[in-house]
């Protein structure tokens, strides 16, 4: 599945996931914009990323979405070294029951102003080429998780919110396709340390192990579908949900 030297933007991209799907996307001819909070594992991932694909391939860029300012800044700087944006995967996401406020901020209002941001550069009706958006939502965003009300709530509002602007991109003419991808549990930084964020719903963490009882999936396994997703047709507004064994379901929204 060649990207054909397409440039992609990965938020939350210095571990976990986020991490995986620019390796994968770097292993497939993209050039690939790392965003991180974390400025020191992902200046450090950048040199990794160095010796393998070469220096002109990738540029890291400290951003935090909650931040418009930095994100702005760094799709500015985006353009300037790579001349496009063809691809954006709001990846960046936190799960904490106490700071609920900041997961909300996190969670669903980072990939409302990175989208935003990124509508100003890639929507075709501005002078844009168009392209993908993939927003990494949740099983949890499917059906509740008891044990994380409001990490469950962010993640509904990520597919609400993928599958409206896809409506909206459709009825606009903007020439960008918005997908979500729902994975179950993947081994990451913040699935090791989920029991430990719950707050006053600590005492429902059984619940959360019950979830896990299927199988656990390695990032690169979610890596591989969102591939899928920016290189196959599909259609805007597909939501592709990834169970523990990798099996794909496609759920279809009601355009109006």
């Amino acid at each position: 599945m060649s990207l054909g030297e397409k440039v992609a933007v990965v938020t939350g991209s210095a571990k976990g996931i986020g991490r995986a799907i620019a390796e994968t996307f770097l292993q497939n001819g993209a050039k690939v914009v790392l965003l991180d909070v974390d400025e020191s594992t992902g200046k450090n991932l950048k040199k990794v990323f160095n010796q393998k694909f070469g220096e002109e391939k990738t540029l890291f860029i400290r951003c935090n979405v909650e931040s418009e300012e930095e994100i702005k800044a760094a799709f500015e700087r985006t353009v300037t070294t790579f001349g496009s944006i063809d691809i954006l995967c709001n990846n960046a996401g936190i799960l904490s029951e106490d700071q609920w406020e900041r997961s909300v901020s996190v969670n669903l209002g980072g990939v409302i102003r990175m989208t935003y941001a990124a509508l100003e550069k890639m929507n075709q009706q501005s002078g844009g080429q168009g392209g993908v958006v993939v927003n990494t939502a949740s099983v949890g965003g499917l059906g509740p998780l008891p044990s994380c009300p409001v990490y469950s709530a962010t993640k509904h509002g990520v597919i609400g919110f993928t599958r409206a602007m896809a409506a909206a991109s459709t009825a606009s003419n903007y020439g960008i396709r918005f997908n979500a991808i729902c994975p179950g549990a993947v081994q990451t930084d913040l699935f090791s340390s989920v029991t430990k964020c719950l707050g006053p719903f600590s005492h429902l963490a059984h619940l959360f192990e019950k979830f896990t009882e299927g199988g656990i999936l390695q990032p690169s396994d979610v890596a591989h579908c969102v591939l899928e997703l920016v290189t196959d047709e599909m259609k805007n507004g597909e939501v592709l949900v990834v169970d523990h064994s990798g099996k794909k379901y496609m759920t279809f929204p009601t355009v109006f």
